[in-house]
């Protein structure tokens, strides 16, 4: 018998693209908290008790009845047709500035794919979603932060930044950002778009939670605001994402970009490439629930999550010790600690889970490293008493921490 080789040196095979990939942070900590005596604040998963399960079981069959066969074969790259229409309509929009997507990942994806060359200076704010950097980072930019506060990204270092530094690109998530629950003013959003208008910058516009408002006054997108200053859907410098994974389920995996005609047509083609298209009967059972399900189903999430909200910011208040802020979100799905300084929450979080309790550390929301006194909660799929008894736990951490 012929010896065994050894096995292939792998890693020296991989491309110089896959080895800046990077495991993300939140899946590992995730893989922990599946035990089921841990309280997680630390994924931002929907609460699936308020899944509309029977509602997608009909508009399942529904779909399978008025579509039969075609509803389980290949379909077009950009899309099922009504559910492009009806996004369009409500954007104002023509459905040819639509592309469906599987999942807003995929969106992060594809535009990091058709628009960052190795090198070129992608704005994000700071801190900002793990999952964005986690899609953009194989394309190799040059990242730059922008400092945010609790009225979001600081226009004027905006401003100042642009006069001497040349960029491509500035990623925002203006509405309850992912991770810390902030949302960008209205005055600031009209000054973004015109700065990055005037300095010839694209802007992705992230908005996964802008539906998910239970307090506040909203505020019109990046991607409104682009087409009144461009006057021209196909002129407009913002590219809007969002995706129906917060507000309906995440399992169907649609979203959606609307963007001028040039980013649709490059999308087309990277998304032949990636997946040919989004699954037939996930856009077309998605198409069912638009008109009726949705509307309730946002109501319903809505309710929930500032329920939820408001208990963990009351524990918040009780249980933390002095020294210790958080943020107040108004929609969405996440909020903000930061700790004293010289606390590491990364160190930190060891104890938090020896006391069945698990968030995420700030540090991996961050470009080009910092925040290692900060950590991101997610209200949204723990129970009221689970709140309570896991804000109790991590004040009890917290406490251990200073002393």
């Amino acid at each position: 018998m012929t010896p065994a080789r050894p096995a292939p040196d792998f890693t020296a095979l991989f491309s110089a693209r896959a080895r800046r990939m990077n495991a993300s942070a939140i899946r590992e900590i995730l893989k922990v908290t599946q035990q089921p005596d841990i309280i997680s604040f630390a994924g931002g998963l929907p609460a699936p008790e308020l899944f509309p399960l029977e509602e997608v079981r009909r508009a399942a069959d529904a779909a399978l009845t008025r579509y039969g066969p075609a509803a389980l074969q290949y379909s077009t790259t950009e899309g099922h047709p009504p559910l492009r229409e009806w996004i369009g309509a409500r954007a104002g929009i023509p459905a040819a500035n639509v592309q469906i997507m599987t999942g807003s990942q995929q969106a992060l994806d594809l535009l990091g794919k058709i628009l960052i060359s190795e090198g070129d200076t992608v704005l994000v704010e700071a801190p900002t979603y793990l999952g964005a950097l986690q899609s953009f980072q194989p394309y190799g930019p040059r990242y730059v932060q922008l400092p945010t506060d609790d009225g979001g990204i600081d226009v004027d270092a905006l401003a100042e930044l642009l006069q001497t530094t040349p960029a491509k690109l500035l990623y925002a998530v203006p509405n309850f950002q992912n991770p810390t629950g902030r949302t960008l003013d209205a005055q600031r959003r009209r000054r973004l778009v015109e700065l990055t208008a005037q300095y010839g910058v694209l802007v992705i516009e992230d908005d996964p939670y802008g539906q998910l408002r239970f307090s506040g006054e909203p505020a019109p997108s990046l991607y409104e605001l682009g087409l009144e200053y461009a006057g021209d859907v196909d002129a407009n410098h913002i590219l809007y994402c969002s995706s129906f994974s917060k507000t309906l389920v995440p399992g169907l995996r649609d979203a959606w970009v609307q963007a001028a005609a040039p980013i649709v047509s490059k999308l087309v083609q990277a998304k032949q490439g990636a997946d040919l298209h989004t699954p037939t009967l996930n856009q077309m059972i998605v198409t069912e629930l638009l008109d009726e399900v949705l509307p309730r189903q946002i109501e319903t999430v809505r309710r929930a999550y500032g329920q939820r909200a408001a208990v963990m910011l009351g524990h918040i208040g009780e249980q933390f010790p002095g020294g210790v802020q958080s943020t107040r979100p108004e929609g969405g799905m996440f909020l903000w600690v930061t700790l004293p300084e010289g606390i590491d929450s990364t160190r930190m979080l060891e104890r938090a889970l020896s006391r069945n309790v698990a968030y995420v550390p700030g540090s991996p929301f961050f470009a080009l490293g910092g925040g290692e006194n900060t950590l991101r909660l997610s209200y949204s799929s723990a129970t009221p008493e689970q709140i309570e008894r896991g804000i109790a736990a991590l004040g009890e951490t917290i406490r251990e921490a200073l002393d």
